[in-house]
């Protein structure tokens, strides 16, 4: 596994817990402004599609399926991004997710009260499908910046082996993954007083946060890009 410096800039922490500290307030952006829901994950929206298709409900199942979409396209268009600049020989694809990740967020927030909540949640969704797509190594390590249960999952399984195999490593590795979510739980922390004081456009904090990770992510890269 690739350790600090010798890593690829991208999937080094400190970029990882600004990401993750942006996933969080998301998540409580969309759920104390735009009706009470989280629009990062899709698994509670194919649940509750499933139960409005069960119950012969079908435009509600609709409903559902729009942020699930527009995840799905978003997870489309960062892999279109990468095969445009990899078959160029260029390696800035991720820089581009960022600004268009900031770009987005730079409209919601002037976006009114009186647009309707599933716009926004779906564009977020789109977005954040984007990030979670681009970022997916934490220093050799498979880690998501918008959820945390992939990372939970991770962390468990290395304290095993830290604390009963007897694997040294394993331990760094699973602080690594704790410190990622103690960043999502303070970006979704900090969401609460911003939203409170700020409303819709205190989603420009977290489009900041991005364009804060896009400028250490300048000048010459290495690794694959």
């Amino acid at each position: 596994m690739a350790k600090g410096a010798g890593c690829p800039r991208e999937e080094r922490l400190l970029p990882g817990l600004v990401l993750a500290a942006a996933g969080g307030f998301l998540d409580t952006y969309t759920y104390f402004t735009r009706g009470g829901v989280f629009a990062n994950a899709q698994t509670g929206n194919m649940v509750l599609l499933s139960i409005a298709a069960a119950r012969g409900e079908l435009l509600r199942a609709g409903q559902y399926l729009i942020p699930v979409l527009a995840f799905t396209l978003g997870v489309m268009a960062t892999e279109g991004l990468r095969a445009r600049e990899e078959a160029g020989g260029g390696g800035r694809w991720r820089r581009q997710v960022l600004l268009i990740e900031a770009a987005i967020l730079g409209v919601v927030g002037l976006l009114p009260p009186g647009i309707p909540d599933a716009v926004v949640n779906t564009t977020i969704s789109f977005l954040c499908a984007m990030q979670v797509n681009a970022f997916r190594q934490l220093e050799g390590m498979p880690y998501a910046t918008t959820m945390c249960t992939g990372n939970l999952r991770s962390c468990a399984g290395l304290l095993w082996r830290w604390l009963f195999a007897r694997d040294r490593q394993a331990g760094g590795r699973a602080a690594r993954y704790l410190w990622v979510m103690l960043a999502f739980c303070a970006g979704a922390a900090a969401g609460v007083p911003c939203t409170a004081l700020l409303k819709g456009p205190s989603v420009w904090l977290c489009g900041a946060l991005l364009l804060t990770v896009w400028a250490g992510l300048g000048g010459p890269e290495k690794g694959k890009g």
